[in-house]
């Protein structure tokens, strides 16, 4: 009761004692062009297909393009489940096929102080970024929703049930009922993170990848 009053009547000391959380830093977006036409919008979930040149900030040293190193491909991704860092997850939201944006990313958000390969410990980050096409993802909203027959916006075991039997079917396999069953009890395992008997949209989309 004591604590409870000095923070009503004492805020400020409160938060300095117990040493207040600092605000992350955030990535500096640029949009070098955006094209007429956006049917769509990236989210967290989708599938990004990207090219991409990194330069630090520091001296302008190009250390690694899509288009000149390795195989010149672009590159696969999913948004928001840090396959990439998390100054890509944060800069490439809401971004249309096409479009080019110069993300300027701190080290914090990027490799920090141990750096990676030839980038710097602490370096700031510059990309350069086209987004070429984006795709549901594994994990997306729009193929939770493809699997929630009833709209219920939670899964159920037949549900899964029929997905998995759908999937097979698409890549040629016969289908077995007794391995899908397996498969269905495994998923709940691991996905139904309450134990309530369903997958719902937030344990579907931010947790594991059975599916």
């Amino acid at each position: 009761m004591f604590l409870f009053s000095v923070c009503l009547i004492f805020p400020s000391l409160f938060v300095f004692v117990t040493g207040g959380k600092l605000p992350e830093p955030e990535v500096k977006i640029e949009v070098l062009h955006k094209p007429f036409m956006c049917y769509r919008n990236s989210k967290y979930g989708d599938m990004l297909l990207v090219h991409h040149e990194g330069y630090l900030e520091s001296n302008g040293t190009l250390f690694f393009s899509s288009r000149k190193h390795g195989d010149t491909n672009p590159v696969w991704f999913t948004l928001g489940i840090r396959e990439v860092i998390k100054g890509w997850d944060k800069g490439l939201k809401d971004m249309c096929a096409g479009e080019r944006r110069k993300l300027t990313v701190p080290s914090s958000l990027a490799y920090g102080k141990e750096g990676k390969g030839k980038i710097p410990p602490s370096s700031t980050l510059i990309f350069d970024i086209e987004l070429m096409e984006i795709r549901n993802g594994p994990r997306s909203h729009d193929s939770f929703r493809e699997m929630d027959l009833n709209d219920d916006w939670k899964l159920c075991r037949e549900e899964v049930r029929e997905y998995l039997k759908k999937e097979f079917e698409k890549h040629g396999y016969s289908p077995n009922d007794t391995n899908h069953e397996v498969m269905v009890d495994d998923i709940f395992k691991n996905e139904d993170e309450d134990e309530d008997g369903f997958i719902s949209a937030r344990e579907f989309t931010y947790q594991h990848d059975e599916l």
